[in-house]
């Protein structure tokens, strides 16, 4: 065949018309036109959410006091604006409960127009905060102070409302509304709480209906049902009370220019601007967490661009406040529904913000029939869900309850900018306290001499650290227990100093974290610098939250064990892999290649490694071992005694080495209890056998995830083809009917020599037994040059070159070979059985996984979900 105009093969099966090509031969397809094109899914997601945005949007306006249009406004502008604009595409945008208490008390002293100015401000700082990239930053501000901030909302929406709920009028502050509310209670208005306890009825039952039924019904929102019930009460029984009034939108009031003092106007701007931000920024990140929960999902929509949601966010603020609308943020309720409505992109968000606009202008007169009471209570129960306890949990767990408590209690009493001020006071007199506080105890046990330091180990330790390790006998054995988070040069740089002396002196000294095993330092007893065996900077000493021997996983150092000499390697196995360079000194290259080094290195990974039983030719790089093991010669390994090792030997004897003390002490007990169960792998992973493709590090599995197969291209034979070779269809029956595996994933690769040789390989010749063997891969070449079938594709960017095309091409047609099989037809049939194509360029180190779209064979990048809180 021609190197760069593959043919089809000479026999009559192959003899298929073919129309004229209008590219030239293995250039990437031209590119198809671009079409707009809503979801399905993207038009029922928006729906759920505005069937929830609308009557949350005027219960906010009316928690604030502000006209009732501008929460309408607000969630146009958000929807629309940020939805179009913003980085995070799901999260949907409007006014926030959040904000509740900040627009409330600059409508009260600057009037309404003002307001309106400030929103307009605030949005144009949040613009000028997203071009300067500051969006993490604004992640740094502790959960205890955002959580303590809401909560303390929470509280101040839930009693001002609580007078609504009960027929009255809301006063400035929470303490006139806590001395107002004796009086309330004694001068009740019967409809208005009739209304309101329907409402909350409504909101808590709706959800729990059991059955079939119930989850019918609980596809229409709770808030929709509990406003709309208590609407149609109100109406039937001809109650007489106080329902939404809305204007003329020809009344209605535009932003004005600030009017009142410059500081307060620049507070005001300050503070909605850091809740906006910080609320939307959170709520970003939390929507990236239920993404990534669906793993179809991530693979399409990505991680969020959180400077590019800051911006969004500000086009926002501007545009509603310019149009008299609240102040936007995103809102942690509406993204969620959105979410779990099914929706695949921004469309959705922008959706919802078309039908409040449409609602806005022809549903006039229905939403002047809902009941304000309905509405307040609706705020109401929002706002008591601010409280969260599962955050007060979370905060106690880590010992921030104080920060959480003194914020809530600021922004209660005080107001959110006071009290978010307070929380951060005490969030850093709290860290300081922790820093500075550090205890430090010795005591003996047979014979051994403890060191437990319990707390930060910071610069301020180091004099009672010194005095403390002094105390210990010369030649004796210590254990240094660091119990904390946190090891500051000083105090890393005294613990190496004093470690190498009482090592020297004939004693011998291991540095742990509280879990047995788990060294925090590796000593170099060459009388060399001692070297970090944490996977940071050598100055964090993390070692209570790393792992245990049954479950290995994180990055773990090496266990206590003998010395370690300079010469030996020191890649750490199951710590992230960083210039994973582990050179052997040698006097002349191998032969053939003048001054290149005999060691080349492979990554380890920062996951277990593969134990699938692949049945292909392939070798897999093993973390631990630094390269791949070779097969040179080595004593006790295969060769006669006095025979001189040889590179691929030391290479071989050092790899298990390392396993076996760094390594096996992780493992042998997940090992151990896969021993004694059996192999139950979830997947079946049929990959090629390049090196540089490590499967376990590429998946994120673990021992016992993946039974792997490898061979040269990621073939898979045709079934019944007398190629010689059974093994990758005995592979294929044993997954599928011994181990019930749930999926089976093919995977290709950039750079495929595979690929490459077919696309070189001559007709005629001697048939070696690689040529034999890429036989399997003529179909591929086949279906490339076939104009009648759509060329598979990268959606982010067009193949490299004729290699990657063919590499594309190749995963689809071994997929359509792997459907011929019959244990695999039979569990397709049966549902029991799922199949992937993936394709992972080296290079970027990127993967794509393949979707079908209209026909079209699509290798979507996968994204990177955030996980982090």
């Amino acid at each position: 065949m021609s190197a760069c105009v593959p043919t089809r093969a000479t026999d009559s099966n192959a003899n298929v018309h073919r129309t004229k090509r209008v590219h030239p031969p293995h250039s990437p397809p031209p590119p198809s036109p671009r079409r707009f094109r809503i979801a399905g899914a993207d038009v029922s997601a928006s729906i759920a959410v505005f069937l929830i945005a609308l009557p949350l949007s005027l219960g906010i306006a009316l928690a604030t006091g502000a006209p009732l249009q501008a929460g309408l406004v607000a969630a146009a502008a958000g929807g629309l604006v940020a939805g179009l604009l913003g980085g995070c595409p799901l999260q949907v945008s409007g006014p926030a409960a959040g904000l509740t208490v900040v627009t409330a008390d600059l409508i009260h002293r600057y009037g309404w127009r003002t307001t309106c100015a400030v929103t307009v401000l605030a949005g144009l700082a949040q613009l000028a905060l997203g071009c300067v990239r500051v969006a993490r930053t604004a992640l740094a501000v502790s959960p205890a102070i955002v959580h303590g901030m809401l909560a303390g909302i929470g509280v101040t929406i839930a009693v001002a409302q609580l007078h609504i709920v009960l027929g009255g009028t809301p006063q400035s502050s929470v303490l006139a509304n806590l001395r107002a509310l004796p009086a309330q209670l004694a001068d009740l208005h019967p409809a208005d709480v009739a209304m309101s306890v329907l409402t909350l009825a409504l909101l808590l039952l709706w959800p729990r209906v059991p059955g079939r039924l119930g989850h019918l019904m609980r596809k229409i929102p709770a808030a929709l049902i509990a406003v709309a019930g208590a609407t149609l009460t109100a109406s039937l029984a001809g109650l007489s009370l106080a329902k939404v009034d809305l204007p003329s939108w020809s009344s209605h009031a535009l932003a004005g220019l600030p009017e009142g003092p410059v500081l307060g106007i620049a507070a005001a701007v300050l503070t909605t601007t850091l809740v906006c931000s910080v609320q939307s920024l959170l709520g970003a990140v939390a929507v990236d967490k239920l993404v990534a929960g669906q793993p179809g999902l991530s693979a399409r929509v990505g991680r969020s661009d959180l400077n590019r949601e800051l911006l969004g966010q500000g086009a926002a603020n501007v545009v509603s406040g310019v149009l008299g609308g609240l102040p936007v943020a995103g809102v942690a309720v509406r993204s969620s529904a959105n979410v779990q409505a099914g929706a695949v992109s921004r469309n959705s968000t922008m959706l919802h913000g078309v039908l409040v606009v449409v609602a806005a202008l022809l549903m006039v007169p229905v939403l002047e029939l809902i009941p304000l009471a309905s509405l307040a209570a609706l705020v109401m129960a929002v706002g008591i869900q601010m409280v969260s306890l599962h955050h007060i949990r979370t905060v106690t767990r880590h010992r921030e309850v104080l920060v959480y408590a003194v914020t809530t209690l600021g922004v209660v009493f005080l107001g959110v900018l006071e009290g978010v001020l307070l929380g951060v006071t005490v969030a850093v007199a709290v860290a300081l306290n922790r820093l500075a506080h550090t205890r430090i105890t010795h005591d003996e046990k047979e014979g051994v001499h403890h060191v437990h330091v319990r707390g930060q180990l910071t610069f301020l330790a180091v004099p009672r650290l010194s005095r403390t390790l002094h105390l210990v006998p010369q030649g004796t054995h210590v254990v240094v227990e660091l119990d904390g988070s946190f090891m500051d040069h000083a105090a890393y740089e005294s613990l190496q100093d004093w470690q190498n002396a009482h090592t020297a002196r004939g004693g011998s000294a291991e540095l742990t974290g509280r879990r047995t095993g788990v060294r925090v330092t590796e000593p170099d007893h060459t009388g060399g610098e001692a070297t970090p065996a944490d996977t940071g900077t050598g100055t964090t000493a993390e070692a209570p939250a790393r792992t245990t021997a049954n479950a290995p996983t994180g990055a773990p150092t090496a266990p206590t064990g003998g010395p370690t000499t300079s010469t030996a390697c020191r890649c750490h196995p199951w710590t992230p892999w960083r210039n994973h360079q582990c050179d052997t000194p040698q006097s002349a290259p191998p032969s053939g290649h003048p001054g290149e080094p005999t060691d080349r290195s492979t990554p380890s990974t920062a996951t277990p490694r593969d134990t699938g039983t692949g049945t292909g030719t392939g070798t897999d790089t093993r973390p631990g071992t630094g390269k791949d093991t070779g097969t040179g010669p080595h004593p006790g390994i295969g060769t006669k005694p006095g025979t001189t090792p040889g590179p691929g030997g030391h290479q071989l004897a050092r790899g298990i080495s390392a396993f076996q003390r760094n390594t096996a002490p992780l493992v042998r007990g997940e090992l151990a209890r896969l021993a004694k169960e059996g192999q139950r792998p979830s997947q079946l992973f049929l990959t090629c056998a390049d090196s540089r493709l490590v499967t376990s590090m590429i998946t994120s599995s673990g021992p016992g995830d993946l039974f792997v197969v490898r061979n040269v291209g990621n073939l898979v034979p045709p079934p019944g083809e007398e190629s010689g070779d059974d093994s990758v269809a005995a592979a294929i029956e044993y997954a599928v009917d011994v181990l019930r595996v749930r999926s089976i994933t093919v995977c290709g690769h950039s750079g495929c020599g595979a690929m490459q040789a077919l696309l070189n390989s001559e007709p005629g010749g001697a048939q070696t037994p690689l040529k034999r063997w890429l036989r399997n891969g003529v179909p591929s070449l086949e279906r490339m040059a076939d104009d009648g079938r759509p060329w598979a594709r990268l959606t982010a960017r067009a193949p490299a070159d004729a290699v990657e095309q063919l590499c594309l091409t190749n995963v689809v047609q071994q997929l359509e070979h792997l459907r011929g099989h019959e244990s695999v037809a039979r569990a397709l049939r049966e549902g029991a059985l799922e199949l992937h194509g993936m394709y992972f360029h080296v290079g970027e180190a990127q993967a794509y996984l393949l979707t079908e779209e209209d026909g079209e064979q699509l290798f979507d990048g996968v994204g990177v979900a955030d996980l982090s809180a």
